[in-house]
């Protein structure tokens, strides 16, 4: 529960014990303001006995019988002497044209606040309500009721009479009425009824639960909540009821409307007032407690609760007790609650104060964050609520966030939300960078100045990236390296990291950002210097990008020395700028340099630098014999001669055997594979590679006397040489190795070789005959024969123009047709007759005859 205590001029939250402060997280759902002005002056001399509220003003009451009329700000603008006496109500109608009010000597009045409209009527008791029809501004609903012991209904009937007529008496008197539309809902001693107009028929009565309670000491309070819903609030018990239709088949004798009631529970405290928030429930209680000092029950402070109904109990959603003038003296008769119907303003009104409670907005939720110190969430609530939020600014926000971070040390985090609370406002990060230097924390806020839109004054960036130079290299090297060289001034800059390497020339930080510096400013060359220096990653990317092959055309082994790799890939993309020739030149003094670029350029092609494939022999022969043979065998343009006496004097055979053999020198390249080898795998290896009947000859009379090579010899040569004749010349008890399962693999060789031959001689004989089939299919179709075609001895239509003449014509396979009497005799005895023109082509299946006879 908060405690609430007000002024004059605005409302503020703190303990009954002010050097306390309100620990509470819970944030308070309404605030608070005494209504001041004219209502200052008037409690000063008199008391408020009852109040009504209307949209366009209020109605005050008062102990000595003034009416009052107010603006919402509490300034008086018309005052009504009533009674010298207490005001007991005052009703208005929906309009606020009309008003009615009813005093402790009896006095009614009702009147009509812009016309000359009036009753009065003085009773011989004290009259305690009065209500007047919510549409008493329409002629034909000119009614009000009063209550003293007796409720009266008046309506004006012929000839502008007030027409009285009893509703209810007998049960004491009546003590509350609330009139909504058609219903009339009133409290008396014993409960509360409700009665229909148009039926004029009393629907319910709701009896009073505690008994035991004065009924002019906690008087029943009545609301409506619409114009179905009734709340009531006696004692310490709510109930909150729903007016029904009845059917039609339950009527009988009954009224047509019943009353349930659907939420009933107990409070605390004993209520003065209640009030619909939607659909919870506001509750003005009247509190006792034991004091400390005296331990005698005394008048504390009134609590205004907001309670959420359930059906046989409540939730509290949150409670304050407000400090109202004279709290001490009032008893809960003298406690009221006035509500304005869409707007969620409630009146709390006592004797000596007036007190307003409003729904809390989203200003009052971003001034309770901000006391509270959350400002990440006030700042995050002004950002969501900016079109509605009148008071506060999120600019205004952010910068107190910024100081609060600040103040608790939290640093890197201010910096950081610098650059969402101050965006584009250049003079607010100038002020902050400047701020951030006073309590030496330049470094912080680096990371997160704007480097683009906007963009700050060079002094701003300079100051930071001088805070790094002093303290902290890598720091400052990262700086340079993520902002764009257009910050600052570069001299400045420059000049500044040339006074640091006086002091430790060798600080390859400090180098590698005057590189970076110089390379901002277009000085490339002494950039590159620095780099090779360095022999830093970025010196090929540095060259790439500003093309600046120029300057590395007597830097090309320094280069090389870094990383030859890169540096060949760089110059062979781009010979056009560094000829092959100055590569090579630059490079005689390194010839394991020179062979790696050699070797690259042939592998990307082999005829750009065929002019130096003669010294690549001796390069590839020196630093990569691995690839000499492959540059050989590839090659097309080194002197053979020269290689086989590089070879030659190097004792490398397979290269030389490969050049022998290249030059036609078979039967020397291979006894070298035999004698400096000893290898008769790749001796048959490259017999079979030259396929040289000579050479295989060769091969078997070296091999003879040596029992090893016949081996070999006759587990590969079966495909190649007949084995018979190696066989003939193995001398007579010489020891083979293996030679009977050499002798196995000869005879499986043999049956395979047998194998494959009667397969495809299998495969053969099918398709022939499948042939020969197709053949004989195609030879058995008729030939069509047409006016179209000729004879091919005469030229004339193979028929006859008669078609009743007989005729002979002979017709081949192939197409050709004759006139029997035009064919050429065959001079052969063969009765097989073949097409002419066919035959001296060539003889084949198609040009036999047809004969066609008619």
């Amino acid at each position: 529960m908060r405690d609430f205590l007000f002024t004059e001029t605005r409302s503020y939250e703190e303990s009954t014990d002010e050097s306390e402060e309100d620990e509470s997280e819970e944030e308070p759902k309404l605030k608070y303001e005494r209504l001041s002005n004219g209502v200052t002056e008037i409690l000063q001399k008199d008391a408020a006995s009852c109040m009504t509220v209307h949209e366009k003003f209020l109605a005050l009451g008062t102990h000595y019988g003034k009416v009052y009329l107010l603006d919402v700000q509490g300034n008086i603008t018309q005052k009504f002497d009533v009674s010298p006496v207490k005001i007991n109500q005052i009703s208005l109608d929906e309009s606020g044209e009309h008003m009615g009010v009813c005093s402790e000597d009896g006095k009614v009045q009702v009147f009509g606040l812009y016309s000359a409209e009036e009753f009065h009527e003085t009773f011989d008791c004290p009259i305690k309500i009065v209500a007047v029809h919510p549409h008493f501004v329409r002629s034909h609903f000119k009614q009000f009721v009063t209550g003293g012991k007796k409720l009266l209904l008046y309506e004006r009937g012929w000839m502008n009479r007030w027409k009285p007529s009893v509703l209810h008496e007998g049960e004491g008197n009546i003590r509350n009425v609330k009139w909504r539309g058609h219903l009339i809902a009133w409290a008396n001693n014993m409960g509360v009824k409700i009665l229909d107009m148009i039926s004029k028929q009393r629907i319910t009565n709701v009896p009073r639960d505690d008994i035991s309670l004065r009924p002019d000491m906690y008087p029943c309070s009545l609301c409506w909540k619409d114009n179905l819903t009734l709340i009531i609030g006696w004692g310490n018990s709510v109930k909150i009821c729903s007016v029904k239709e009845r059917h039609a088949s339950e009527m009988r004798d009954l009224p047509n409307r019943y009353v349930e009631i659907v939420f009933q529970f107990e409070t605390e405290f004993h209520i003065s007032g209640l009030a619909p928030l939607c659909d919870q429930l506001v509750v003005l209680s009247y509190v006792k407690e034991i004091s400390e000092k005296t331990e005698v029950e005394c008048c504390a402070r009134p609590r205004l609760d907001i309670v959420q109904p359930l059906p046989e109990s409540c939730e509290e959603i949150s409670s304050d007790a407000l400090t109202v003038r004279g709290f001490q003296e009032n008893e809960c008769r003298d406690y009221h609650l006035e509500h304005l119907e869409g707007e969620s303003l409630f009146y709390i009104i006592s004797p000596r104060d007036v007190v307003v409670a409003k729904e809390r907005d989203q200003d009052d939720h971003i001034d309770w964050l901000l006391e509270k110190k959350k400002y990440e969430e006030a700042l995050m609530a002004a950002e969501i609520s900016q079109k509605t939020i009148k008071k506060h600014k999120i600019l205004d926000i952010g910068l107190a966030y910024i100081n609060h971070l600040v103040e608790k040390g939290e640093y890197d985090l201010a910096a950081r939300k610098c650059q969402k609370i101050l965006g584009k406002n250049t003079d607010l990060w100038e002020f902050e960078v400047y701020k951030f230097k006073e309590i030496e924390q330049l470094k912080a806020i680096s990371r997160y100045l704007p480097r683009r839109d906007p963009v700050l004054k060079p002094l701003i960036y300079e100051m930071v990236l001088h805070e790094f130079l002093e303290s902290d290299y890598e720091g400052f090297a990262t700086l340079i390296k993520e902002w764009p060289g257009d910050l600052y001034n570069n001299t400045i800059i420059v000049q500044a990291v040339m006074d640091h390497l006086k002091k430790d020339p060798q600080n390859r930080t400090l180098l590698r950002t005057l590189a970076e510096l110089y390379t901002y400013d277009q000085r490339y060359g002494r950039a590159l210097e620095i780099y090779l220096t360095l022999r830093h990653k970025d010196v090929f990317q540095l060259i790439h990008k500003h093309n600046l092959f120029s300057s590395i055309r007597d830097k090309i082994v320094l280069l090389m020395d870094f990383d030859a790799e890169k540096a060949v890939d760089m110059l062979l993309d781009n010979e056009d700028k560094i000829s092959i020739d100055r590569v090579v030149e630059e490079l005689e003094n390194r010839p394991e340099l020179q062979h790696v670029y050699l070797h690259k350029l042939f592998k990307r092609d082999h005829h750009k630098g065929q002019r130096y494939h003669e010294k690549q022999i001796s390069l590839y022969a020196e630093y990569d014999r691995p690839n000499l043979l492959p540059f050989l065998r590839d090659s097309t343009h080194c002197p053979l001669e020269k290689a086989l006496e590089i070879c030659q004097q190097r004792n490398f055979v397979e290269e030389t055997v490969y050049l022998l053999s290249r030059m036609g020198n078979s039967r020397s390249a291979l006894k070298m594979i035999m004698e400096d080898l000893h290898n008769v795998d790749k001796a048959i290896e490259f017999a079979k590679e030259q396929d040289d009947g000579e050479l295989w000859e060769d091969l078997i009379l070296y091999s003879i006397d040596k029992p090893p090579f016949i081996t070999g010899l006759l587990n590969n040569i079966g495909t190649h040489v007949d084995p018979i004749l190696l066989i003939h010349r193995i001398k007579e008890g010489m020891e083979i190795p293996n030679l009977r399962d050499s002798l196995v693999k000869i005879l499986q060789d043999y049956n395979l070789q047998i194998l494959l031959r009667e397969g495809c001689k299998k495969i053969l004989v099918a398709d022939s005959l499948s042939l020969l089939r197709k053949m004989h299919r195609t030879q058995m179709k008729g030939v069509l024969v047409d006016e179209e075609n000729i004879c091919e001895s005469c030229l004339s239509p193979i028929l006859p123009s008669d078609a009743s003449k007989s005729f002979n014509v002979v017709v081949f396979h192939c197409r050709h047709m004759f006139h029997k009497e035009c064919f050429p005799v065959s001079n052969t005895i063969s009765p097989v007759q073949f097409c002419n023109i066919c035959s001296a082509k060539h003889r084949g299946p198609g040009s036999t005859i047809l004969e066609m006879k008619k």
